[in-house]
């Protein structure tokens, strides 16, 4: 009975400062990688959908030669 509840309480104080500490945001990262991808996805689904695609590849190409004279 001793032994579990040393480790009932250790795992309480590794969950309390995980909680706390430095550690709290280890899966924020992939969390807001993840939001990011889908937005990107979106955005060029939507210029795909709407057939925008030839119109901003028009416009960039145009742009480009503007620059570099041609």
């Amino acid at each position: 009975m001793a032994k579990a509840r040393r480790r009932a309480g250790a795992w309480g104080r590794t969950v309390v400062s995980r909680m706390r500490g430095a550690g709290r945001d280890a899966g924020a990262g992939f969390v807001e990688y993840a939001g990011l991808m889908i937005i990107v996805a979106s955005i060029f689904t939507m210029i795909h959908g709407l057939g925008l695609d030839g119109a901003i590849s028009g416009a960039i190409m145009r742009a480009v030669n503007n620059v570099i004279g041609g």
